[in-house]
C-alpha cells in the first residue's frame, strides 16, 4: 500500500507533511538516486509549477534535494502538468517534476512525477521512493547546497522560455499550419492557473479571437471559483459575448471542459464520443475501442455502440486509462473530468492540446456542437463526496459492504453503483447513475447515510 503517493501524485497542505520542507527535500534527493539516467551521467529532471504562492518554495526543496542526491536540475518556472510532461521527453530529461495541486484550492500543493517518456512513473518506483523517503531515517537527508538565494553552480541548460516556446511549437505541429481558427470567436477560462499566458497565446495564433477570463494569477485565487471545476462564468461569458464556445481549464491545465455557444457545459465524455468517431472515420480507430474509466456517464458506451465502438473502463486517474491504453494498443482514452490522452500525440492528459484537436475536427466537419449536444441524454449521475477519518476497505466492511451490494441490487442492470476513496483527499467518493434521477439521489442519499455513521470524519 503506497504512503505518499496517491492517484495523481504526491499532495497535500503546503508545509505540512508530506509537503513540508525535510520531506520535499528527502524526495528530490530519493528521486536523483532512484532514476536512471539515459545518458549514464548524473540525472536530469526539470520542475515546473503552477501559480500557487507555495510553489517556490517547494521547488527550491525539491532542486536542492535532487542536487544533494546527485542529480541536475532545470528550472521551467510556470508551465503546465501537460507541458512538462512533453518536454521531458522532447528535451531528454530524465523525470520531470510539476510542483501542483491541479484543481484544488491554493492552500494544497503538491507533486506530480515524470519519467523520461513523459508518462506518470509506475506504482513499483513510487513504493521505491517512498521506502527512501520513509525509511531511510537520518542518512535520507540532503545537505543544503547554500541559501536560497546563493547562485547555482551548474546553469540550466534550457532557460524556461526555451521550454515554453519548444512546447507551444509541438502543440502548433499537432494541426494544420496556418490560421486555421481564423473568424471564431472563443473564451478561455484559464483558471488564475499554469495556462493564464500560454492558452491566449496559442488560440491567438491559430487565428482565433480570444477572450481570457480568470487568467489574471495572484498565487491564491487559482481554481477559486472558475475553471474546469466551476465554468458557470465561463458559461455566462459565452453567451454574453455570443462566442462560438468556451473552454475552460484547471490550474495545471490538464484537464478541459468546453462550452458550447448556448452555455450548454461538455465534460470530457462528450469530447471522446465526437474524437472517436473522427479516428474510426480516418481509419485510425485501430483497436475499435476507447478507454473511458468507471465515471464515464452510461450514454457514452451506449452511444459509442451504436457506432460499433467498445467502451473499456478504467479506475479513476490519467495513469490508469493511459497503462489500459497501452495494454491494448487503443490511441483513445479519457474520464470525464476532462483528461483525454490521444496517444498518437501525447501520453498524459493535455487540456491545450485537447482544446486545440477539439476545436480543428470541429473545424473539419463543420459540425454544430450546439445542435448535437442538444441530442445527448445523460444518464442521471450523482457523484457525493464524504470526509472520513479512516480507510478501511470498503467492500469489506460489516455496514458499508451490504449497503453498497444492496443498492446494486435495487438499480439493477439499468444503473452503476461505484463507492471509492479518493486518491488525493480524505474522502469517500459516492456514484450513483441509472435511468431514474429519483432514485439516484435516493440510493446516494442512503449510501451517504451509512459512510458518515461508520466513518464520517464528524461522526
Amino acid at each position: 500500500m503506497k504512503r505518499l503517493f496517491g492517484t495523481d501524485g504526491i499532495r497535500g497542505v503546503a508545509g505540512e507533511f508530506p509537503l513540508d520542507d525535510s520531506t520535499v527535500a528527502r524526495l528530490g534527493r530519493a528521486l536523483a538516486a532512484s532514476l536512471p539516467s539515459a545518458a549514464g551521467g548524473p540525472p536530469r529532471i526539470v520542475i515546473g509549477r503552477d501559480t500557487r504562492e507555495s510553489g517556490p518554495v517547494i521547488e527550491e526543496a525539491l532542486a536542492r534535494g535532487i542536487r544533494a542526491g546527485g542529480g541536475r536540475v532545470d528550472l521551467a518556472g510556470v508551465l503546465t502538468t501537460p507541458a512538462v510532461a512533453c518536454i521531458t521527453r522532447l528535451a531528454g530529461y530524465d523525470a520531470g517534476l510539476v510542483v501542483s495541486a491541479s484543481h484544488n484550492p491554493y492552500r494544497d500543493n503538491g507533486i506530480k512525477v515524470f519519467s523520461g517518456t513523459g508518462e506518470k512513473i509506475p506504482d513499483r518506483l513510487e513504493i521505491d521512493i517512498e521506502r527512501l523517503v520513509l525509511d531511510g531515517g537520518k542518512a535520507a537527508l540532503p545537505e543544503r547546497s547554500g541559501p536560497p538565494g546563493e547562485p547555482r553552480s551548474d546553469p540550466p541548460v534550457f532557460r524556461p522560455q526555451d521550454l515554453r516556446d519548444r512546447y507551444l511549437t509541438w502543440l502548433l505541429d499537432a494541426i494544420e499550419p496556418g490560421p486555421s481558427l481564423s473568424g471564431w470567436s472563443i473564451v478561455l477560462d484559464c483558471a488564475n492557473g499554469a495556462a493564464s499566458d500560454l492558452a491566449p497565446e496559442l488560440f491567438r495564433r491559430c487565428g482565433a479571437t480570444v477572450t481570457a477570463i480568470h487568467a489574471r494569477p495572484d498565487g491564491r485565487n487559482i481554481n477559486e471559483r472558475c475553471g474546469a471545476l466551476h465554468p458557470g462564468d465561463l458559461a455566462a461569458e459565452v453567451r454574453s459575448r455570443k462566442a462560438r464556445m468556451g473552454l475552460a481549464f484547471d490550474g495545471d491545465a490538464d484537464r478541459l471542459q468546453v462550452v458550447d455557444a448556448g452555455g450548454r457545459v461538455l465534460d470530457g465524455d462528450y469530447v471522446l464520443f465526437l474524437a472517436a468517431l473522427d479516428l474510426k472515420a480516418s481509419g485510425r480507430l485501430r483497436s475499435g475501442s476507447v478507454v473511458g474509466t468507471v465515471m464515464s456517464n452510461l450514454w457514452l458506451e451506449r452511444a459509442l455502440e451504436s457506432e460499433g465502438v467498445r467502451l473499456l473502463r478504467a479506475p479513476v486517474g490519467d495513469k490508469y486509462v493511459l497503462e489500459e491504453m497501452q495494454r491494448g494498443g487503443h490511441v483513445l482514452g479519457g474520464e470525464q473530468s476532462g483528461h483525454v490522452i490521444f496517444l498518437e500525440r501525447a501520453t498524459t492528459g493535455d487540456g491545450l492540446l485537447t482544446a486545440l484537436l477539439f476545436l480543428d475536427l470541429l473545424r473539419r466537419t463543420g459540425l454544430d456542437l450546439a445542435a448535437w449536444a442538444a441530442t445527448i441524454r445523460p444518464c442521471p449521475q450523482i457523484l457525493l463526496n464524504v470526509p472520513v477519518r479512516e480507510r478501511p476497505p470498503l467492500d469489506a466492511h460489516a455496514c458499508i459492504g451490504p449497503a453498497i451490494r444492496e443498492e446494486e441490487r435495487r438499480m439493477g442492470a439499468g444503473g452503476r453503483v461505484l463507492v471509492r476513496y479518493s486518491g488525493t483527499e480524505p474522502k469517500a467518493r459516492i456514484m450513483v447513475e441509472g435511468e431514474s434521477l429519483e432514485a439516484v439521489e435516493q440510493a446516494a442519499a442512503r449510501l451517504r447515510s451509512v459512510i458518515e455513521k461508520a466513518i464520517g470524519r464528524d461522526s
